[in-house]
């Protein structure tokens, strides 16, 4: 059975919490920008160098994409905690400090997909602005995958474990 909830647990994570890291990430990118407005690739997170203008590469359709994506992986993403709430339970490890703590920062991060960065997605198709938007998006996206590698950092080390 653990070796059942692990294998789960695992993929879900990869599959749903990577896609939607993903999504995340890559919103900004894409997503409109006001009529007449030149965003600086380089302000939403594109790597510096020779690129195409950037308004050529904007796509509402792939930033559509990418928003659902974000949604519908962000909500398959529970399993990922849900499994590893029965995996810890399975192997009672439920007092230990690292399951806490991932408890808590995966938490925080469902709360930040949920409750920051999609509704300001969903903002910056209904009415985009001058990239001032998809700027903090790029933030949130950041601090989003940032818990999910901390998560990742605490589920390898198990600090606080029992021998």
């Amino acid at each position: 059975m653990e070796g059942l909830l692990l294998s789960i647990h695992v993929l879900a994570g990869i599959v749903f919490v990577g896609g939607s890291a993903v999504a995340a990430s890559l919103f900004p990118r894409y997503a409109p920008v006001a009529a007449g407005v030149v965003v600086n690739p380089a302000a939403v997170g594109a790597p510096a160098g020779p690129r195409p203008e950037p308004q050529e590469e904007r796509s509402r359709a792939v930033a559509v994409a990418l928003h659902r994506i974000t949604r519908v992986y962000g909500v398959f993403g529970v399993v990922v905690p849900v499994v590893g709430i029965a995996l810890a339970l399975v192997q009672g490890r439920m007092d230990e400090i690292w399951v806490n703590v991932s408890m808590i920062l995966t938490a925080g991060a469902g709360g930040l997909l949920a409750l920051q960065i999609y509704p300001r997605q969903r903002d910056a198709l209904a009415d985009p602005d001058d990239g001032g938007r998809l700027r903090t998006l790029s933030m949130l996206a950041g601090i989003y995958n940032l818990l999910w590698a901390i998560v990742v950092v605490i589920m390898i080390v198990r600090p606080g474990a029992y021998p």
